[in-house]
């Protein structure tokens, strides 16, 4: 939903970024938000912080839901090459997620409500004051943290003196 209606207006659309969407981890509880090609990055940032109002204030009806029900399902039992399923059954048996726990997840997304949609707003809070990853060119990204009061530490040069 997020992605195809408030970060594809947002980030995408107003804000001239090639792409703008989100990703939540269901085994690890972790949410992200992505742009790529983005020429305004913090007011690509203002909109990721404006996304809880956006859905506290989400008004979603009956075609809403059953397109944002049916895109997410299409993304958990997505169709995949040979190769892919192997993989995919690799993990699986890795993270001990069993047949069981894969149904009760499409039973969650099945039953999902507006209000499910609506109460998100509040896990989203706490993504505000999470951390801020940008790779992009060094004005932009310099400028992102000056405004943001966030210090820059590159991760390569951090591996490269031992200190990741």
């Amino acid at each position: 939903l997020l992605g195809t209606t408030w970060l594809w207006d947002r980030v995408r659309v107003s804000g001239g970024a090639y792409g703008g969407f989100c990703s939540f981890d269901v085994r690890s509880g972790d949410f992200k938000y992505l742009s790529y090609r983005d020429p305004n990055l913090m007011k690509t940032i203002d909109n990721y912080d404006g996304t809880p109002d956006f859905l506290r204030d989400l008004e979603v009806n009956a075609d809403m839901l059953a397109k944002s029900v049916i895109g997410t399902m299409g993304d958990v039992d997505k169709h995949q090459l040979p190769d892919a399923k192997g993989y995919t059954a690799l993990m699986r048996h890795l993270l001990g997620e069993t047949d069981e726990m894969r149904q009760e997840l499409r039973d969650q997304i099945l039953s999902t409500t507006g209000d499910d949609m609506r109460r998100f707003a509040g896990a989203l809070e706490a993504v505000r004051s999470g951390p801020v990853c940008v790779v992009g060119g060094e004005e932009a990204v310099r400028g992102a943290a000056e405004s943001l009061g966030l210090s820059l530490k590159s991760p390569l040069a951090a591996a490269a003196a031992g200190t990741a």
